[in-house]
């Protein structure tokens, strides 16, 4: 007995010291990936991985034999969730095990998209078709109005769907698709707009949410100071009520497309195209933009004033007239003076 007990006590110690060795191996390396992200296949195993990172040489036979038999201590961390992971960007020696937790969690990385204030959908739709790990289902003979949910309350259908997507950043998983993404953004957009409306001032010149994000649009295009908003919303609500036409630039800038150079011209001012605000009166037929949220309130509370007109100072901000001899006046400080001033700079 004794010698049987002598026996078993010493494959014990040697296994243990096989163990401990392997172990030692292990734990004095690293994993040196350069991915910051890894996706498990249907199928894909922990011994497959490392068979896949033995042949890169990132492990060693004797490392991929040791988590063998650590996977049969832990059988939890065999089986893989399919997904993209971001691996942790470390060179711990743990980090092995640190991936294998991550990838039988299911806990897999998640990405995001922002539909940026100010940018047009054509915009948008460009930089969400680079989106990684995304899946791109749209196509050219994709219908955005028809993506989008049109409350049948707000009227006829609009001409397109600029606008119709809230500006917002948007997370999502690895093989989403586009359309997903987007219809969300849809729906964030229908539940802000519906808040603005419900809570408008009374006596505004809008007769649906649709024209109340036309409106938002133009404030978000005139200007990206947000204490301001509402000023600059008093001006064309202003305007409105006194039929004055809104002779806006980003309307016109719109309009004129892919034609538009970076100046306006009196020509551009006198084009007849639908969103021209200096040969129309009211607002123009759809939005311009998207909004951000602020714009939308600002659209639906604008401040109590009796401005009618504004002009750049060139920092962001606006100087503000009730009377067209105050504006011009301004225009010459802040517009034409600017202008004397760079001709003379040597």
């Amino acid at each position: 007995m004794i010698r049987t007990l002598f026996v078993v006590l010493l494959v014990a110690l040697l296994s243990y010291l096989g163990l401990s060795h392997v172990w030692q191996q292990y734990s004095q390396s690293t994993l040196p990936l350069t991915e910051a992200y890894i996706e498990i296949k249907t199928g894909d195993s922990a011994m497959k991985l490392c068979r896949n990172w033995q042949q890169q040489e990132l492990l060693t036979g004797a490392q991929c034999r040791w988590l063998s038999i650590y996977l049969r201590m832990h059988p939890e961390l065999a089986k893989l969730h399919q997904g993209v992971y971001r691996v942790p960007q470390d060179q711990k020696p743990t980090r092995l095990l640190q991936m294998l937790h991550l990838f039988a969690s299911g806990k897999v990385a998640q990405f995001s998209f922002s539909i940026k204030e100010g940018e047009t959908l054509s915009q948008s739709l460009k930089r969400l078709a680079e989106a990684q790990y995304l899946k791109h289902d749209l196509t050219e003979d994709t219908d955005m109005v028809t993506l989008a949910v049109w409350p049948e309350s707000w009227g006829e259908k609009p001409i397109n769907a600029e606008a119709l997507f809230f500006a917002e950043t948007y997370n999502y998983s690895a093989n989403s698709t586009s359309t997903e993404l987007l219809k969300r953004a849809n729906q964030l957009l229908l539940q802000r707009l519906q808040q603005a409306w419900d809570s408008r001032q009374p006596q505004l010149p809008y007769k649906t949410p649709y024209e109340l994000l036309i409106m938002a649009s133009i404030i978000e295009k005139e200007s990206g100071h947000e204490p301001e908003k509402p000023l600059v919303s008093s001006v064309f609500v202003n305007r409105l009520a006194l039929r004055m036409r809104l002779q806006t630039d980003p309307t016109v800038i719109y309009g004129l497309g892919d034609s538009f150079n970076g100046d306006i011209t009196r020509a551009d001012l006198r084009n007849p195209h639908p969103y021209n605000t200096y040969q129309h009166f009211g607002l123009p037929p759809g939005p311009i933009a998207a909004p951000s949220g602020s714009s939308i309130i600002a659209a639906a509370q604008p401040a109590q004033s009796d401005w009618l007109y504004f002009v750049s100072k060139g920092d962001g901000t606006h100087q503000f007239s009730r009377t067209l001899a105050e504006h011009n006046a301004a225009v010459r400080q802040y517009i034409l003076g600017k202008r004397i001033l760079e001709k003379k700079k040597p």
